[in-house]
């Protein structure tokens, strides 16, 4: 069954609930999702802005430069939040998507091209590649993306929040040699759909680089457990 679109509640709606302070917060989300429809729905034929992140992800000087070789996985994710749509949640339990805006890219592929990025460009790592790409690996990351999306959380201004689980694998013996869960809040400058893409960029580039560092210490930390006396 073709779902139902639907609009944002009415300022006098919003202003009942209970997650939002008082009627100045109701009206600024009353008038920063008035462009939204629930997930899933909208017009067919509806022109839409294409929005690219570029984000530009460091890896710290503190990481270990290391001689093993990494391949990535495709990472994973629910149909809602692995979209095209962007993503927001202007109460909880409420997902919806910016009408008449998309990605260029899905989340999944935005995460892991910031991060194939940023550890070729470190020079801190011997090979990374995509799997399928040819190389022979030693490590395999798999990514399980849970959130990605604009969350106002009862503010006047969304915040963005990035939040996957990530592993490690050695694949010899299919060992999770490293697991951790990522999770990042970057606040929007503002309410419409510009700053709150220039918040997702930030919160990207700020979390891959997390991520790269970790994969880096805790690879150079397996290696020297199973090689003592050698550099990996």
């Amino acid at each position: 069954m073709k779902p139902r679109s639907r609009t944002i509640p009415p300022p006098r709606a919003v202003a009942r609930l209970p997650s939002l302070r008082g009627a100045a917060i109701a009206l600024a989300l009353c008038g920063a999702l008035a462009g939204c429809s629930i997930l899933g729905s909208g017009n067919r034929g509806e022109r839409s802005t294409i929005f690219a992140p570029d984000p530009r992800a460091d890896v710290a000087a503190s990481a270990p430069t290391v001689s093993w070789q990494l391949a990535l996985v495709p990472p994973t994710g629910a149909r809602a939040i692995d979209s095209y749509r962007i993503a927001v949640r202007p109460t909880p339990g409420e997902l919806q998507v910016y009408r008449g805006a998309t990605w260029a890219k899905t989340p999944a592929d935005m995460l892991q091209d910031a991060l194939l990025r940023a550890l070729e460009d470190s020079g801190k790592i011997a090979a990374v590649a995509r799997q399928g790409a040819g190389i022979s690996s030693d490590y395999r990351l798999l990514v399980d993306l849970r959130r990605f999306e604009a969350d106002y959380d009862g503010a006047a201004v969304p915040s963005v929040v990035i939040e996957f689980n990530a592993k490690l694998v050695h694949p010899v013996d299919q060992a999770i040699v490293a697991s951790r869960t990522f999770l990042h809040a970057e606040p929007a400058a503002g309410v419409e759909v510009p700053p709150v893409v220039d918040a997702f960029s930030r919160g990207l580039e700020a979390v891959t680089s997390e991520l790269a560092g970790w994969i880096l210490v805790s690879g150079d930390a397996h290696q020297r457990q199973a090689h003592p006396g050698q550099r990996p």
